[in-house]
């Protein structure tokens, strides 16, 4: 096993070391200056990187929401560097744990398409936050904001390029080992932009630069009192306001309306949580449920509405969604159980190495993709014939519909998932085929949950 191990990393390294050579790292305690000199490495080196292992022999510390949302409710200028030198030393930590897990996969993975651009641009980010000098000043932290700024624009392939290149290894991993390692790198990903984008914030607020108002307090990216319903009902007034062609095209779709959402039980329900995440989830689950429902009623003047129920129990607020879109016999043999949508195996879910898909999959690798709400309104205004007009009638019954609809890439239940489940809550579906599917989301309201990130 041990002799497996070393030589996928092996094969790892010398594949990647055809592509860039990197060079030699220094200690993985930071240096004072990132002018170093360097030199090239040969793939032994490579492998047997010792600051790599010493990183990655280290154990993430993951928080709270609610040791985010204290630590930085009383931001001083102390408090606000020690933030950026603590993103500053965990950071690399949590990329060599993700960097271990790449060089430990197979060899025919790692030669597939996106894995190793993934793996490359870990790397980089590894070398640059381990060479990065500690932060003591408003000036360097500023500095070292629009550090990671960059960075995350960087970074901005990694979810199509890892979807990409393990749905193509698909056929080469057992289902349960290829979704493992995906959660990891998703969920690992996701800590890493939530500590990076937090600190972000907190230094914007603290000197004053917020670029939005907010109507509900929020410390740093963490909405302190949420309220569910207004988020529910932005994303119902983004997604109806878009043309129909966009999500099922066609010009039969030009007369027919998106259905109606109707919400109830607790409305008044708000707690304490990262709102991106939130609006994420739901703008997902509810445009999965209005396209399944235009489609399943074609030809119907009135469609039925999708029932949104909001509960709020002690220590989670729970959210049903309910739509008569037929359910799992719209996918006909290509899964056999909900929680394959999930998946990124075509094991179980074989849609996921259909060559549209594939095809969108690379299309987004090369643009990037955020997994946000406003990633993908902004894409809807770049297809309409008036960029940057309000989505309405009058665009769509002048537009191409067949040459502008939008290609499917199958990331939004997935990463739905992984950030449900992030901060220890579920998102389960339950389908009544030839009906409809009930979406059942929880998520833990007390904050007291720690990361879901694994080493």
């Amino acid at each position: 096993m041990l002799w497996r191990l070393q030589h996928s990393r092996t094969n790892m390294i010398a594949y990647i070391s055809r592509r860039r050579r990197p060079s030699p790292p220094g200690l993985c305690q930071h240096s004072t200056s990132l002018g170093n000199v360097r030199h090239q490495s040969t793939p032994s080196q490579f492998y047997h990187n010792r600051q790599l292992e010493l990183c990655a022999s280290k154990e993430a510390k993951p928080l709270t929401l609610r040791q985010l949302v204290f630590f930085g409710r009383s931001m001083s200028e102390d408090r606000l560097l020690k933030s950026a030198n603590y993103v500053r030393t965990e950071l690399p930590v949590r990329i060599a744990h993700r960097l271990r897990d790449l060089q430990a996969l197979p060899y025919v993975v790692v030669t597939q398409e996106g894995v190793a651009k993934v793996y490359e641009l870990y790397w980089s980010a590894f070398e640059k936050f381990r060479n990065y000098p500690p932060v003591t000043t408003l000036k360097e932290n500023e500095d070292f904001c629009n550090f990671l700024r960059v960075l995350l624009d960087e970074h901005a392939s990694v979810i199509p390029n890892l979807s990409l290149g393990l749905s193509l290894s698909s056929p080469y991993l057992p289902p349960e080992k290829l979704d493992a390692f995906m959660r990891r790198m998703l969920i690992s990903r996701i800590s890493r932009r939530v500590l990076a984008e937090h600190h972000i914030a907190l230094s914007e607020m603290y000197v004053g630069l917020e670029n939005e108002e907010h109507e509900e307090p929020h410390v740093g990216i963490i909405f302190t009192g949420l309220k569910v319903k207004r988020s529910i009902d932005k994303c119902v007034k983004l997604l109806t306001e878009r043309p129909l062609w966009l999500e099922v095209g066609g010009r039969s779709a030009m007369d027919v309306r998106w259905p109606q959402v109707e919400i109830d039980g607790h409305l008044d329900s708000k707690f304490a949580y990262i709102r991106e995440h939130f609006e994420y989830i739901a703008f997902q689950l509810l445009k999965n449920s209005m396209r399944s429902t235009v489609l399943k009623h074609q030809g119907v003047p009135v469609l039925p509405p999708i029932q949104v129920t909001i509960v709020a129990g002690e220590n989670d607020i729970g959210l049903r969604i309910s739509d008569q879109g037929g359910g799992l016999s719209s996918f006909q043999n290509e899964i056999s159980n909900p929680s394959d949508l999930f998946s990124f195996s075509h094991i179980r879910n074989a849609t996921r190495l259909e060559d549209s898909r594939l095809g969108a999959l690379r299309m987004a690798s090369e643009h990037g993709l955020r997994a946000t709400v406003d990633e993908q309104v902004s894409r809807w205004q770049q297809l309409l014939p008036s960029k940057g007009q309000a989505f309405g009638r009058e665009d769509s019954e002048n537009s191409e519909p067949n040459d502008l609809s939008q290609p499917r890439i199958g990331i939004g239940l997935p990463m739905s998932y992984i950030f449900a489940t992030y901060f220890g809550g579920s998102l389960e579906l339950v389908s009544l085929d030839g009906w409809g599917t009930d979406v059942y989301l929880r998520l833990p309201r007390l904050g007291t949950n720690l990361e879901g990130i694994e080493v």
